[in-house]
């Protein structure tokens, strides 16, 4: 859950996804406004969740 709120967090506050990658470590999130902030996501459900909002992202 709190990966997920950072996420909209981020998102709510103006910042698109900018890069995403995976590697074993988990998955990496680039979010790009003026600055740019990475974020790890660990967990499954975090992971399904900023897919949609990719989704979503993209479809504005």
């Amino acid at each position: 859950m709190d990966e997920m709120k950072k996420v909209d967090d981020y998102l709510d506050r103006g910042f698109k996804v900018h890069y995403v990658y995976e590697n074993l470590s988990g998955m990496f999130v680039e979010f790009e406004r003026q600055e740019e902030v990475r974020l790890q996501i660990l967990t499954a459900d975090a992971r399904k969740y900023l897919a949609a909002k990719l989704q979503e992202q993209t479809q504005l």
